[in-house]
């Protein structure tokens, strides 16, 4: 099982209601804030990039890592998005629905000029995951769309 602890057993009204939760976290005054300092943490970082499987690794961060980082907060690298959450103070939804799209949703991109796929670049991550945390935040909360 991946940290996010999604899986591809999930559906129907469980999937129905899991979604429900994890967009409600986005929306809710909570989530926003959230984003909106994952947004300036990630505009903040001198080195634009972004690991996966792990919240630090090599003094390099994953989504929700860069914030924990931005804190000050020492993390022994929680094995689940639920000890994440708990340590970052959100929804379990949402914590899970970062790491999910970290780690999960751009393993490997098809290289236009060879046509092979190759696994995204942790630099490839930060843009990609930049472009996601932004997307979420409400169009009336939504700062400058600065970074790289």
């Amino acid at each position: 099982m991946s940290r996010s602890g999604y899986c591809d057993d999930s559906g129907g009204w469980d999937l129905i209601r899991w979604r429900g939760a994890v967009n409600s976290a986005i929306r809710g005054k909570r989530g926003q804030q959230f984003l909106r300092e994952l947004l300036e943490q990630m505009d903040a970082m001198e080195s634009k990039r972004l690991v996966e499987g792990a919240l630090e690794a090599d003094g390099e961060f994953c989504t929700l890592g860069v914030v924990a980082a931005g804190r000050g907060l020492k993390a022994n690298d929680p094995e689940d998005a639920e000890e994440a959450a708990n340590l970052l103070g959100i929804a379990n939804a949402l914590a899970r629905e970062i790491v999910y799209e970290n780690d999960e949703c751009g393993m490997y991109r098809r290289n236009p000029t060879t046509g092979s796929y190759e696994q995204e670049t942790p630099e490839q991550r930060w843009v990609r995951m930049r472009a996601w945390v932004a997307k979420q935040i409400a169009e009336q909360a939504r700062p400058d769309q600065g970074g790289e």
